[in-house]
């Protein structure tokens, strides 16, 4: 089971046969689980507000950097059996089994690894998927999906519980929201005068930009920058002229893994050519999951933002 799932033929759960498969995998599942649903101990309210019996968590599946980063924070890195394909740190992670994306999950590939609990970032999918992985004998647990510091706490207090960690869930939740606070109140010493405006995008192909509610608005907010596409919703195209409008300061992108994207690879966008940050080759990358994930590493992901926006000002 090694390897990319997201590369597998992907099975049609809700066509011909769909109703025959299901059975099928819940019967493959269920004798294991029966085995630990009479000795599940205390149960918990997932983001979905679902209640669940986490069982003993001996062999569990992660799909979201954060959550697997919190699973490995609390000490439990070496139950986890395979990860999604943003999961990347820490470097152990690299050896576990990826089942690719996780908001296009095949079914089958998760439930033949066999987990006894999966924790499941709250946007995982496709919703049908979903569907059918709630059906199952295998308990899941969907941890919220929260931008905040508060956030935060709420997703290593619940995987702890999941995982019977409670007091070490408490030790790491201090000491992250602790590093989160003082990384914070860095940036909002920043004047709102000095305030850049930054613009965060997932890639150079359709502009697609970070709007308010994402992940990418909160980090950019948190590390002292302005985001002058708060006034949409969610990710959305951003056009030439409205880029010549917003006139943002500072690119903000991801890695593409490979030493890039470049600011010749950036400005070179004709959209982006005419703005502020393109006469100053204003472009900030970060790896991906460090920056959006909110997970035990974004104190750190806020002050490295807010260092290389206002240099002067963060030490």
């Amino acid at each position: 089971m090694v390897g990319n799932m997201s590369e597998r033929r992907r099975t049609p759960w809700f066509g011909p046969g769909g109703i025959a498969v299901m059975l099928l995998l819940a019967l493959s599942v269920l004798a294991p689980s029966c085995g630990f649903k009479a000795q599940a101990a205390e149960t918990v309210t997932d983001a979905l507000g679902r209640t669940v019996a986490p069982g003993p968590a001996t062999r569990i599946l992660t799909l979201g950097s954060d959550v697997t980063e919190i699973v490995y924070a609390l000490g439990a890195g070496e139950r986890i059996i395979a990860v999604d394909r943003g999961s990347k740190y820490p470097t152990d992670v690299s050896g576990k089994p990826n089942v690719g994306y996780r908001r296009q999950l095949s079914v089958e590939g998760l439930a033949g690894l066999r987990p006894d609990l999966i924790l499941a970032a709250e946007d995982s999918g496709p919703p049908e998927a979903v569907e059918v992985l709630k059906s199952l004998a295998i308990p899941i647990v969907f941890i919220p999906q929260d931008n905040s510091g508060e956030g935060i706490d709420r997703k290593i207090t619940l995987i702890a519980a999941s995982l019977d960690l409670e007091d070490k869930g408490k030790a790491v939740s201090a000491e992250v929201l602790s590093a989160f606070q003082a990384a914070a109140d860095l940036a909002a010493k920043i004047p709102p005068e000095r305030r850049k405006k930054v613009v965060f995008f997932h890639g150079l192909v359709k502009l697609s930009a970070a709007g308010a509610g994402t992940s990418a608005d909160a980090i950019i907010r948190y590390a002292g920058g302005l985001n002058p596409m708060d006034v949409v919703q969610g990710y959305k195209a951003a056009s030439e002229e409205k880029l010549v409008e917003m006139a943002p300061d500072v690119i903000l992108m991801m890695s593409d893994g490979k030493g890039g994207p470049t600011p010749e690879q950036v400005f070179s966008n004709r959209a982006l050519a005419a703005t502020p940050a393109a006469a100053n080759k204003a472009l900030i990358v970060l790896d991906g999951a460090y920056m959006i994930g909110f997970g035990p590493r974004t104190a750190d992901a806020i002050r490295d933002l807010a260092k290389a926006l206002y240099p002067e000002n963060v030490d």
